[in-house]
């Protein structure tokens, strides 16, 4: 009956996102919000698996600690960071409703994220008091909310003189680097390479300099932008683009971030009940340039 810490791998994908999902189920419930659509529905979670494991199997392989804590073959919780050119991020952290006040939570942090010497560290968090307390003590403070804006897309016309073509990483890395240096103050190249295999991506140009980056695909983000001026023309773009093909267009948005808010209200956007919070040990980066990964597991 004693809980065993191990490291853990891309064979549990499957295990842990089932923790996931019941924990986030239960997060739901006591929150009284949706934070995955479908996941109160039994019927749902093959669908929901066959569209998050790619998601999942990329942290696995992208992860520097990747714990689980488990007793006799089950697991019951699990942890799991990033390392990106001097920024340590806690993707996950979920442990099982039954099993939260068991002592599992501690035992999973002091492992997937224990202070490193990283400039920046760094969690997008739930707002669950146990974990907040949890997250206060290991040295990250609250930054702004994250919050889901989305609609029916339409065809929507900005004027611009921007330029937008789809990306090539073998062209465009070394310019989407750059961006995310002043941006967000790291660089991440082994996310941008999955992200070009998992959504449809786009370089914003102005002459022929690269000032801006975006995604699109079954969910969006991030977008980035060094002139938040431009905001407008490029949402205008992602949401004509997803109009196309009669699907919703949605973002997960700092709400630091005035001119994205600006335009999502004046188009009608309806605001999703479930909020984050961006976490840091030290206040870093623009933010008002930027949109998240949604859903929101890592910048």
């Amino acid at each position: 009956m004693t809980i065993i810490y191990r490291k853990a791998d891309i064979e549990d994908s499957y295990n842990v996102f089932k923790v996931f999902l019941r924990s986030i189920t239960d997060y739901s419930e006591r929150m009284n919000v949706q934070a995955i659509t479908g996941g109160n529905d039994p019927a749902k979670l093959a669908s929901i698996w066959e569209s998050r494991k790619p998601l999942f199997d990329f942290l696995a392989r992208d992860a520097s600690q990747f714990w689980v804590a488990e007793r006799d073959g089950e697991i019951l919780g699990y942890a799991r960071s990033i390392e990106h050119d001097g920024l340590q991020e806690l993707t996950e952290f979920f442990v099982a409703p039954d099993q939260q006040s068991a002592g599992v939570g501690g035992g999973l942090l002091s492992r997937a994220f224990a202070d490193n010497g990283a400039a920046y560290r760094t969690i997008i968090a739930l707002l669950d008091e146990r974990a907040l307390y949890r997250y206060f003590k290991a040295g990250v403070y609250g930054r702004f909310m994250l919050k889901y804006f989305s609609r029916k897309a339409e065809t929507v016309t900005v004027p611009s003189d921007l330029v937008i073509e789809p990306l090539d990483l073998g062209v465009h890395l070394e310019a989407i680097n750059q961006i995310d240096r002043a941006i967000l103050d790291h660089t991440r190249g082994s996310i941008h390479k999955w992200l070009a295999g998992a959504r449809d991506g786009f370089v914003y140009k102005r002459g022929a300099d690269v000032i801006g980056y975006g995604y699109l695909g079954e969910s969006h983000g991030p977008f980035a932008v060094l002139d938040a001026d431009d905001f407008p023309a490029v949402l205008a773009h992602a949401e004509s683009r997803m109009a196309e093909q009669g699907e919703e267009f949605g973002v997960s948005v700092p709400l630091v971030n005035k001119k994205a808010v600006d335009h999502l209200v004046a188009r009608k956007y309806k605001i999703d009940s479930f909020s984050a919070l961006l976490m840091s040990n030290v206040p870093f980066g623009r933010f008002e340039n930027y949109l998240t990964f949604a859903p929101e597991f890592f910048l």
